[in-house]
Formats: structure tokens, C-alpha cells, sequence
């Protein structure tokens, strides 16, 4: 089955029309990238397009010399024979979908989004069209978000129990997302200092500089030698969990932030004390409900679980289909 802007390689999802990739996962001529976690921005190819609210982040994923064109939200370029245009997808700080208009037809790649409320970056746009391509990283009715009030009373809640027993609460979280959207929602609540670790200061200051406002922070590599940490917060990314840097937060209280958490027992077979439900992703009515606001004619999914979503789309009407069947086979991976 050919599409002339969709078709799924060993490099990654192919625009033949446009002559381009979004999100390769090899170098190629062109790319456009839909954000800049490390699963979607790779080093190597010969030009990125992506949009102007990332820049400053994938400045620091990409080698400096990249070629790099930056692009507001909406604006129209021409790839080939395609008109372009970015959209926000609410996933982290200048994440974006990729709208393709060609022979009268129109396609969304929407990347990794999410469509929660976050203080770090642009919402989620629905963005009108004819097939739309959509994660399904969480796609299991199981996953639903609680509201984040809730989820920083809760975290609120657990520092302060860890400052009366005089022991370090240590937040283990991805370190682009995920610890800037905690650091946010922290400064609508308090202004205490939380400690870093040294893997996440760099990109917590890249979104400082695009204007988000988080509570001050230090680095834990930064505090006098022997400092227990007692009643602190310090944020880590989980490859830190278990490593010599640990052993300076002595009878530390550990917890995780991810959507994964939704399942109690990712958190005990992890071996944290507390489990906190935060997502960068969107949850099972979420997905519904992006499928929904396109009006798409055909939905493809990809990532994640996305037999059970496949199988609920069609009971809900849609014509939905896993995108590794535009190769033509159902037992190739794609995109």
C-alpha cells in the first residue's frame, strides 16, 4: 500500500512527497523532529526542522553544528512538494505534531503528546485532518491521570513527612519533562529550594531560559561534603537509583514520578517507597478523545499497546489500522 506521505522505513517514517523523515531513527537529508527526547532526536542527519519552543533543546541533544531551521507554530514551509506546518502536542517543552498537506488530503503525525494541563509548555492543538497517526504508549483503559493538584498534595505531602523524620525524599524522574514539570507545579505551591542531580541542570536551565517558572534549585554535587540532606527534596533521573551517587543520601525515602505508577505494583516490583502518577504521555481517554477532535477518516496507531486501542476505535466506528501496515505486511515493524 503506497501513501505518498506516509510510508515507514528501516530509517524511520517516510514522507515520499516531501522527501523527508519525521523522527529518524538513522541519519538522513531531512528531518523534521517532532521533539527533543532522545528516542526522537537523533544526531547525523543533514538538516532538522522543528519547532522555534524547542530550539533551545535540541541545541543541547544535537551536536552544535547541526543545521537546524526553527519554525513558530503554524507557520507553513514547503518540503518538496508538501506544505509543513507544526502544531503543539503538549508532550514537553516544544514538542509538536506534524501537519502534511498534499493532493488535497491532509495528515497528522502527532508525535508523543499528552492532553493534561502543563505549566512548561504549549497545550495540545487538535488539529483537523484526514489520517491521523497517533501514539498509544499508554493505549490500556487502565491508565487514567489523576488531576495534578492532587498528585503534588500528595508529593507535598510525602517531603513534608520525610522534614519531621529528618530524612532526604529523593524523586526519581526523567530528566527532560518530567523534572521540569514537577519543578513547576512545585512554584504554584512553595518557593523551597530543590536539589538536582547534575544530569538534569543543563536542561532544567534551557527551559529557565525559555521563560518557565520553576522553584530554585541547586545542585546536589554543590552542597558541603557529608550534608545529609535531611528533610530535602532532590530530584535524580532512575539510573541514578542504585548507583554510588546515592550513598550520600543517607536512610533517603525514594520515590518515582511516571504514568507507569498507575499500576501499584510497577512500584513495588521497582523497589520505591512511594509511587507518584505523572505522565508526559496521554492517558486512555486522552487518546480517545485526540482521535475524536481530528475527524480523521483513518486513524493509524503506533507505540505502546496499540492492539487494544486498534480493537476500541473500531468498535467505536473508526477506521483504525496499526501503521506498520502501510509496508503491506502485518509482520514488519514500522514506524
Amino acid at each position: 500500500m503506497f501513501d505518498p506521505l506516509l510510508q515507514p522505513r528501516p530509517e524511520g517514517l517516510y514522507c515520499p512527497a516531501g522527501d523527508f523523515f519525521i523522527d529518524p531513527m538513522l541519519p538522513v537529508v531531512q528531518a523534521v523532529v517532532t521533539h527533543a527526547h532522545g528516542d526522537h532526536a537523533r544526531s547525523g542527519s543533514g538538516r532538522y526542522q522543528v519547532a522555534s519552543a524547542g530550539i533551545g533543546l535540541m541545541r543541547e541533544r544535537l551536536v552544535q553544528d547541526a543545521l537546524i531551521d526553527a519554525h513558530d507554530y503554524g507557520e507553513t514551509f514547503r518540503m518538496g512538494e508538501v506544505e509543513v506546518s507544526l502544531h503543539p502536542a503538549g508532550h514537553v517543552l516544544g514538542s509538536a505534531q506534524v501537519r502534511m498537506a498534499y493532493g488535497g488530503r491532509v495528515v497528522v503525525v502527532s508525535g508523543d503528546y499528552k492532553r493534561d494541563p502543563d505549566p512548561t509548555c504549549v497545550p495540545f492543538e487538535s488539529v483537523p485532518c484526514d489520517v491521523f497517526v497517533t501514539e498509544s504508549t499508554f493505549g490500556l483503559p487502565v491508565y487514567r491521570w489523576p488531576p495534578m493538584t492532587q498528585v503534588i498534595d500528595d508529593l507535598l505531602a510525602w517531603w513534608d513527612d520525610c522534614a519531621q523524620k529528618q530524612i532526604p525524599a529523593v524523586l526519581f524522574c526523567y530528566a527532560l519533562g518530567k523534572a521540569q514539570r514537577i519543578l513547576a507545579e512545585l512554584a504554584l505551591r512553595t518557593e523551597h529550594t530543590v536539589h538536582l542531580h547534575g544530569a538534569m541542570l543543563r536542561l532544567v536551565e534551557s527551559y529557565r531560559e525559555a521563560g518557565v517558572r520553576m522553584v530554585p534549585t541547586e545542585p546536589a554535587s554543590e552542597s558541603a561534603r557529608g550534608r545529609d540532606f535531611a528533610g530535602e527534596l532532590i530530584l535524580a533521573p532512575p539510573s541514578a537509583a542504585g548507583s554510588p551517587w546515592m550513598k550520600r543520601f543517607s536512610k533517603a525515602s525514594t520515590g518515582f514520578a511516571s504514568g507507569w505508577m498507575q499500576i501499584r505494583g510497577n512500584r513495588r516490583r521497582r523497589g520505591y517507597d512511594r509511587g507518584f502518577v505523572v505522565s508526559d504521555h496521554a492517558d486512555w481517554p486522552g487518546l480517545i478523545r485526540s482521535v475524536e477532535d481530528s475527524r480523521a477518516s483513518r486513524i493509524y496507531v503506533t507505540h505502546g499497546d496499540g492492539d487494544t486501542l486498534i480493537r476500541h476505535l473500531r468498535d467505536l466506528g473508526h477506521d483504525a489500522q496499526s501503521l506498520r501496515v502501510l509496508r503491506g505486511t502485518d509482520n514488519e515493524s514500522g514506524g
